[in-house]
């Protein structure tokens, strides 16, 4: 027969519990000395990370620096190319430090970068100047035409990847795409690509901080854009410019 609880003895914990019938992992109950000694090694040994492995999102304070879509060379190259196109100065930070190509991933592991709200089917004809891109790619995939074609040219150019290049070597080469009589590409064409960078650059830079880039705000407060505020009730009266704090969408989100 079941003995009966004293009266006076205290719930077993969860823990107590796992440690003494077993540990349940995977679907699998492992009990006795071995699920005791899994459970004692993950308690007392510190879980650090790799050597060389750079912090988490989490420990970095930025859950949006982490990559959707870029592998790590891709990242690099757009993070350098961007850099070039919004320099740090003596104003600010530029577009690396603002997260920007953070911003361009995220936009191309979307709905945006795979056209989803677009008509994709043919037939296909040139557009007009007016009209813009009217082929069977998506955005993401002629992003990625742009910066393979950015990698060969540098490297055929100078002997270098784009990210090692000198500042001024780099400058040249986004001249190139963006003037395009000696750059081809297979699917686009070199100016299209340069023009769209341009404009994901400054939309990461004065984006709102939740899709990536403007990090911490700086691109705002570089401007004294006071973002989005979600009132000027108590400043819509008062003399003179007034200056305030800006707000991102996800400081209004409960």
């Amino acid at each position: 027969m079941p003995t009966t609880p004293n009266k006076d003895s205290k719930p077993m914990s969860r823990r107590a519990f796992l440690r003494n019938s077993g540990l349940a992992l995977g679907g699998v109950v492992l009990g006795g000395a071995f699920g005791t000694a899994i459970w004692k090694d993950r308690e007392e040994q510190p879980q650090e990370a790799p050597p060389g492995a750079s912090q988490t999102p989490a420990a970095s304070g930025s859950y949006q620096d982490a990559l959707m879509f870029f592998n790590q060379e891709q990242f690099r190259l757009t993070e350098a190319a961007v850099e070039r196109i919004y320099p740090e100065d003596e104003h600010g930070p530029g577009a690396k430090k603002l997260g920007v190509a953070y911003y361009i991933d995220h936009q191309l592991a979307g709905n945006w970068g795979s056209n989803t709200k677009d008509y994709m089917m043919g037939p296909f004809s040139p557009g007009e100047a007016t009209q813009g891109y009217q082929g069977r790619l998506t955005r993401a995939s002629m992003f990625l035409i742009g910066l393979n074609g950015l990698k060969d040219y540098s490297q055929k150019t100078y002997g270098k990847a784009f990210p090692e290049l000198e500042e001024a070597e780099q400058d040249e080469v986004l001249k190139a795409f963006e003037k395009g009589d000696k750059v081809k590409l297979n699917g686009t064409d070199a100016p299209s690509f340069f023009k769209n960078l341009r404009t994901f650059t400054l939309e990461g830079v004065y984006a709102d901080p939740m899709y990536g880039g403007n990090k911490d705000m700086q691109g705002w407060k570089m401007r004294n854009y006071p973002g989005n505020q979600m009132s000027y009730y108590d400043q819509i009266e008062k003399d003179g410019l007034v200056k305030l704090e800006p707000k991102s969408l996800r400081d209004h989100m409960a």
